[in-house]
């Protein structure tokens, strides 16, 4: 998978369990650690790991693509999911508020989830 279609599939994946606020930034140009960041908000702890896993066995099981590195399932505020091109950050609101990483990644390019094929709710 092309590191766009592995976005589509995680941002199709996190739609399905109602995440909040999806945001993608292509981050390439200012980074070599990834190419994208897929960022949206969870209205729980338990909405933040249900989004996690559904991308997770998503990706295993509909495209055979594993994740490379997780953090933050025991917590739940902030959890990460390292894809190697894609990394995608599940906040509560009050974690990505403080982080605010659109704002600390702001020279990076948003995709609107359009161009993705995806219908912006």
């Amino acid at each position: 998978m092309t590191a766009k279609e592995t976005v589509k599939a995680i941002c199709e994946a996190l739609r399905e369990k109602k995440a909040q606020g999806m945001q993608v930034l292509q981050v390439e140009r200012l980074t070599e650690l990834t190419e994208y960041f897929v960022i949206c908000s969870a209205t729980s702890t338990t909405q933040v790991k249900a989004l996690a896993d559904n991308v997770e066995w998503r990706l295993k099981y509909d495209h055979e693509t594993l994740v490379h590195h997780t953090e933050g399932y025991e917590s739940a505020q902030w959890m990460l999911l390292d894809y190697g091109s894609v990394v995608v950050h599940i906040f509560m609101p009050e974690a990505r508020k403080f982080y605010n990483l659109e704002n600390l990644w702001k020279d990076g390019t948003p995709i609107p989830l359009a161009d993705l094929g995806i219908e912006e709710e």
